[in-house]
């Protein structure tokens, strides 16, 4: 078994205009000076990292890294969450997503989804030159408005979905293969590929590819009823990375998983500081650790009540608390007989 790392930190909730939020050495300062070991770049954020010259350029990789040092820190993985949500875009969604997009493909579906497509193959080179295996990022969404099947859905609407999806996101995946990157899927509301099954029927149709992989958040199967700890049995092997989020889902006559379309503090389910939610993290811990995850353990921050910096400071603790140091030998090796077979034999009575 080995030891999860961490407690890292994704920075995308923290970063901000003002001092020292705003550059990436003041707010690694921050970062270690509340007890992480390790931080998650966000690649959209141009105060934190430059994707075209992190993917172009050793040095400069050389040199973010070079600042993290300075605060004991170390990358983790980058985060492409809103990058990737572009390479898949319903209609209904074009205006609202264009906001994560520069102005100049604004209004213009093709040109988005090709400056997508691009910043992804930049992460997979940055990833390269900052000497990181594995990434993560959102599949985007042909499906969601269709969720419920009310009306029911035409026939070959989810296959015809799904086939689009998985055609463009193979070639990013193998451009992943070939700078020998993992790209992890983050299972997320809003994302075609958001519980098992959808993941499930997403990777048949990149033909099982080696680096089609899982960031595994219980926050997001709280919130859907979904059970987390069976997720983990049933797609350890997938899961590369880990967000340390917490939820609660507590349902009334009123509301339930749909959400009413309250504000966050009114829903069923909301986000949580850690330890202020329902995830039993004891428990996803030790399989994780059961089952040798060797990746970093992250907060992800999201709290509708509690201040930020106390989530932070609170979390760095939380997570260390949590992560097991993987016994070198078994409690029991002090009453181990050896290996006899011999003597196996005769306490079997077969000789």
């Amino acid at each position: 078994m080995k030891t999860i790392k961490g407690p890292g930190i994704y920075l995308a909730q923290f970063a901000a205009e003002e001092a020292p939020y705003n550059s990436l050495p003041s707010l690694s300062r921050w970062v270690a000076a509340r007890g992480f070991a390790g931080v998650q770049i966000p690649t959209w954020d141009n105060r934190l990292i430059d994707m075209k010259m992190a993917a172009e350029s050793k040095t400069y990789c050389d040199d973010l890294k070079g600042v993290l040092a300075e605060s004991g820190l170390e990358v983790t993985e980058l985060g492409s969450h809103i990058t990737g949500q572009l390479v898949a875009v319903h209609p209904a969604h074009d205006r609202i997503m264009d906001s994560f997009a520069p102005a100049d493909v604004h209004n213009n579906p093709a040109g988005r989804r090709a400056w997508a497509e691009e910043q992804m193959r930049f992460a997979a080179r940055a990833s390269r030159n900052l000497g990181i295996d594995r990434h993560v990022s959102f599949t985007g969404s042909l499906l969601w408005p269709y969720l419920y099947p009310y009306p029911q859905w035409p026939e070959g609407l989810v296959d015809e979905a799904f086939d689009e999806l998985a055609k463009r996101w193979l070639p990013i995946l193998n451009d992943f293969d070939e700078q020998g990157v993992d790209l992890c899927f983050e299972i997320h509301p809003c994302e075609d590929v958001h519980d098992g099954l959808t993941f499930e029927m997403f990777l048949e149709r990149v033909g099982n590819h080696r680096r089609c992989n899982i960031l595994y958040d219980p926050s997001h199967f709280v919130l859907q009823a979904l059970d987390y700890l069976e997720f983990i049995d049933h797609y350890h092997e997938r899961i590369k990375m880990f967000h340390v989020k917490d939820a609660e889902f507590r349902p009334n006559g009123k509301t339930g998983a749909y959400g009413g379309f309250q504000p966050w503090s009114k829903r069923a389910g909301r986000f949580r500081s850690l330890g202020d939610g329902q995830v039993d993290f004891g428990a996803i811990f030790t399989k994780l650790a059961t089952y040798d995850f060797d990746g970093w353990a992250v907060l992800e921050w999201e709290c509708f009540i509690k201040h930020p910096e106390d989530g932070a400071a609170e979390g760095a603790k939380f997570i260390r608390d949590h992560i097991i140091r993987v016994a070198d030998r078994a409690f029991d090796d002090f009453v181990k007989s050896g290996a006899n077979k011999d003597a196996n034999r005769a306490m079997l009575g077969l000789d």
